[in-house]
């Protein structure tokens, strides 16, 4: 059984606009929501980055029953464990068992704004691992001090806390940080139809839900698709490691500039207004080996895009 889901883009969209944007995919059938975590957009075009913690409590109230989750969150470098620790627990508590909580180890857009240094990959994977040690010791509600080689923590106690741990899934793109979700998280989280981090977490003994995000931007027409996404979300067709090393929006502008409607199509992203082409991607992502397939609508026109998936997609799955 494959759950369907609906992105919640902080980078494009609004507070109060995000909150309405839950509710209405609640209201088309959508198992479930998961909202972006960013400090920057990733483009200046995309115009918006509210705190993802605030947006959480407004969706918190207007919803029911859809599940909730964050896709993800980096708790390591730009804000410490101990917070990220308690905005979690708090949102866990007004979520209840619908929240899910997405980790990853980030990006140098989001992350840098400290004037902390960035470190390699192995290092954030260290730091990530760290991380979670503190927060699991917080959410136990008891008093946690801690001194490791990246956190210190001192007699601190959470006293708004869940009844259990969060449930936690962890990102990963490539087979070592896969094997290390397999290890510590409660499920995989990934963008787009690949096989490898798959199977890569399951020969290392993962056995919860894997997550996967696509991408696409519904519309009148394909070329209206195309010249949405190449203004709104052109980073989605940057190639390689640079998502995570670019440090500011500007960066990703000029990347930009190299790509072209071609590249569009060769990260996968969909642009037909035929429902059969969104179906065809979310069964390519199933095959996969993905039981959590949520779409990304680039772009301002989300209440066509709900209308749409309400009417011609969602009742394929049923």
């Amino acid at each position: 059984m494959t759950d369907l889901g609906y992105t919640l883009s902080s980078e494009e969209h609004g507070p109060n606009e995000l909150v309405d944007i839950a509710r209405r995919a609640e209201d088309a059938g959508f198992d479930f929501l998961s909202i972006s975590d960013h400090f920057h957009p990733w483009v200046s075009a995309q115009g918006e980055s509210p705190f993802v913690w605030s947006t959480l409590g407004g969706i918190a109230t207007v919803t029911d029953e859809i599940e909730v989750g964050i896709g993800v969150t980096c708790p390591t470098i730009r804000i410490h464990p101990v917070n990220v620790a308690h905005a979690v627990a708090t949102v866990d508590e007004m979520v209840g068992d619908r929240f899910t909580f997405g980790v990853g180890t980030g990006e140098n857009l989001n992350e840098h704004v400290t004037g902390e240094r960035w470190p390699e990959h192995d290092v954030r994977l260290e730091m990530l691992d760290e991380a979670m040690d503190v927060m699991r010791s917080l959410w136990t509600g008891e008093t946690t001090s801690h001194h490791g080689e990246y956190y210190t923590v001192e007699n601190a106690r959470l006293y708004t806390v869940p009844d259990e741990q969060p449930t936690t899934i962890g990102s990963a793109f490539g087979p070592q940080t896969a094997q290390w979700v397999a290890g510590t998280a409660d499920g995989l989280w990934c963008s787009g139809p690949k096989a490898k981090p798959v199977e890569a977490y399951e020969d290392a003994g993962g056995e919860g839900p894997k997550y996967t995000q696509l991408h696409g931007c519904y519309a009148d027409s394909e070329e209206e698709a195309i010249e949405t996404i190449l203004e709104q979300w052109p980073n989605g067709s940057i190639p390689g490691e640079l998502g995570q090393e670019l440090p500011t929006p500007a960066h990703f502008e000029q990347a930009a500039q190299l790509v072209e409607e071609a590249d569009i199509a060769e990260a996968g992203t969909t642009t037909s207004p035929d429902p059969q082409a969104h179906i065809d991607s979310i069964e390519r992502a199933v095959d996969a080996g993905y039981d959590h397939v949520y779409f990304h609508q680039i772009g301002p026109e989300q209440e066509k895009a709900i209308e749409f998936y309400e009417e011609d997609v969602l009742p394929s799955f049923a």
